[in-house]
């Protein structure tokens, strides 16, 4: 079954760290993303990038798209990225998610797959 690993980080956390701390978190996600593949689990991953970047909440009302455009100044929290797995149980996916370097400056969310809309 398909389980999601959803990254939530506070935001403006990213904005804290120096560049070789910035790259050196983006190693071990990277490394922890190549283990995963390695190990057969792995079925997509994305860092994204934060809000203010460009993000989009599309909300349809009466029948017409309303588009409200980033930075949410609401939001405490954004997510960071995802890593979508190929995982026999949840336990297993859970225990993936303890192992995420991102469990240790965020929160990481396991959610099961539902039916597809294709």
């Amino acid at each position: 079954m398909a389980y999601l690993l959803l990254i939530h980080e506070p935001v403006g956390q990213r904005a804290t760290r120096s560049l070789a701390e910035g790259e050196a978190v983006y190693e071990r996600m990277l490394q922890f993303g190549r283990d995963l593949k390695a190990r057969g689990l792995l079925l997509a991953s994305e860092s994204l990038a934060t809000p203010d970047a460009g993000a989009a909440r599309v909300q349809v009302s009466g029948g017409k798209p309303l588009v409200l455009d980033g930075p949410f100044a609401e939001a405490k929290e954004m997510v960071g990225g995802f890593f979508l797995l190929d995982c026999a149980t949840r336990e297993e996916a859970v225990a993936i998610a303890g192992q995420c370097p991102a469990a240790e400056w965020a929160t990481v969310e396991v959610r099961g797959t539902g039916p597809c809309f294709a």
